[in-house]
């Protein structure tokens, strides 16, 4: 699997470890407030890489460096373009980085990096504090940094800038999850490091109903398999056996993902309706995806408490429908399945308010009043298409929809755009913020529109650069 636009490259490793964070676990529920409770994310220590420099792009130059950040030090990077007059500076938030203790330099993608700067704009960008799930310590970090870099640049390399007129956020999946939160009315108030961001582009991004996700699947794949009454933390000594159940396998016994029962289709029907509805792409090309299956099986048999990052168990499942159907109502298969899958309770106060900053994790929730663009793929099984639909939800109720454009992607991975993708994207989003037209998106609310087999043909360029014409997708009229 190619390299995405995260920063980070889908391993074996983190196949066998929780990628975003754990989910699952837990059960019934306990009072008390976590904000003064130790977690184990706390001791963890993080260090910078030995090497954080990095080349500049033609008629620009190139800063780095580490500072203070929320868990200790963390590396900057940032980039301005010869001439650059102190208009813009664009944060960018870069994506998981596993569990690590090296802290790396983060550098954009190279179609990011040229649109940002052909544009005029400077660059900046944090390594966080912290690796693991922390959009905590990325907000506060990147946040820090956006209002500290020029003094940081004249601090390190002598040379001095004006501060920026104007900052913007925009990152991808974790990091779109920090670029779509840090623009959110109650982190914008409780941050530690208020930032009047103007704007943000949040791409492929995750959210809280991540970790919903991640504990809703395993389970579905445990009960559909038959083996519903075994504890849950052996999920993933059973997992073998489970997928055998349900799955087809390839003459080197690899599961294929091919259906080979009616609970195989059901579980495929499941995981369609969670994940954002009947759509192009998903069905035939992004839930076969072994990488992403196995990102988020990974997760299965965890503890809830999303790696350390929080003190207990935030996974809830207690009102969730699991239908693979759309009949209404539903069948009596699907109250009976309904019924017997184990409901699981999140821990009362596992994620509060704090008086020292933003929550451990952040909370999107629609409330902003700044220009918003998004990009999400069809097929992502790992960081779903789902969340789309929720923000949109969220800012209808906040009076927001009106500053938030969506925008679908026929692809079958996790923020696997293309060039073309993220440049026009970015620019049509800087027009906007800069008094320009909005522009177009698509419809992400109504089901027939996005099961519409051209659904997301008005955003999605193919060109070249991730080589989806080799993948058979489905071409647009």
């Amino acid at each position: 699997m190619n390299k995405n636009k995260l920063g980070f490259a889908i391993t074996a490793a983190l196949l066998t470890t929780s990628m975003l964070a754990a989910c699952g676990g837990g059960s019934g529920s306990s009072g008390g407030d976590d904000s003064e409770v130790t977690r184990t994310h706390d001791s963890r220590e993080f260090a910078p890489a030995a090497d954080i420099s990095f080349s500049a792009s033609p008629s620009a130059s190139a800063y780095y460096g580490t500072y203070e950040g929320l868990q200790g030090p963390a590396v900057y990077a940032a980039e301005i373009p010869d001439g650059w007059n102190g208009h813009g500076l664009i944060m960018y938030t870069h994506g998981y980085r596993g569990t690590g203790e090296t802290l790396d330099v983060s550098v954009p993608d190279a179609a990011w990096r040229a649109t940002v700067l052909a544009a005029g704009y400077a660059w900046a960008a944090s390594s966080y504090s912290a690796n693991y799930y922390d959009v905590r310590a990325a907000i506060e970090d990147t946040n820090k940094l956006a209002l500290e870099v020029m003094d940081y640049i004249e601090a390190d390399f002598g040379n001095a800038y004006d501060d920026p007129q104007q900052i913007l956020i925009s990152g991808y999946s974790l990091g779109g999850h920090t670029a779509a939160a840090a623009v959110d009315r109650e982190n914008m108030e409780r941050t530690a490091y208020p930032v009047d961001y103007q704007g943000a582009a949040p791409f492929c991004q995750a959210e809280q109903n991540q970790f919903q996700w991640l504990g809703d699947y395993p389970r579905v794949i445990q009960e559909l398999s038959g083996y519903g009454d075994e504890p849950y933390e052996d999920f993933q000594d059973l997992l073998p056996s489970m997928l055998v159940n349900l799955f087809e396998t390839d003459g080197s016994g690899n599961i294929t993902w091919v259906p080979a029962n009616q609970n195989g289709e059901r579980v495929k029907q499941i995981a369609m309706n969670l994940t954002g509805g009947e759509r192009p792409i998903f069905y035939d090309f992004g839930f076969p995806n072994p990488a992403l299956q196995g990102a988020v099986l990974g997760t299965g048999g965890s503890s809830g408490d999303v790696t350390g990052i929080l003190a207990r168990n935030i996974y809830d499942n207690t009102g969730r429908e699991y239908r693979w159907t759309d009949s209404d109502p539903m069948s009596v298969d699907e109250e009976n399945f309904n019924s017997q899958i184990p409901r699981i309770s999140a821990d009362t106060g596992v994620n509060p308010l704090r008086d020292d900053g933003v929550r451990w994790i952040p909370l999107v929730q629609g409330d902003f009043d700044v220009p918003v663009l998004t990009m999400h793929t069809l097929g992502d099984f790992y960081v779903p298409f789902r969340h789309q639909q929720l923000y949109r939800e969220r800012a209808i109720e906040n009076g927001a929809d009106g500053m938030l454009v969506q925008r679908a992607i026929r692809a079958p991975s996790h923020c696997d755009f293309t060039g073309t993708e993220i440049s026009t994207a970015l620019v049509d989003w800087l027009t906007w913020v800069n008094g320009g037209a909005k522009p177009d998106g698509d419809e992400v609310l109504d089901p027939a529109v996005v099961a519409d087999p051209e659904y997301g043909c008005d955003h999605t360029v193919d060109d070249g650069t991730q080589g989806r014409d080799s993948l058979g997708l489905p071409a647009c009229s």
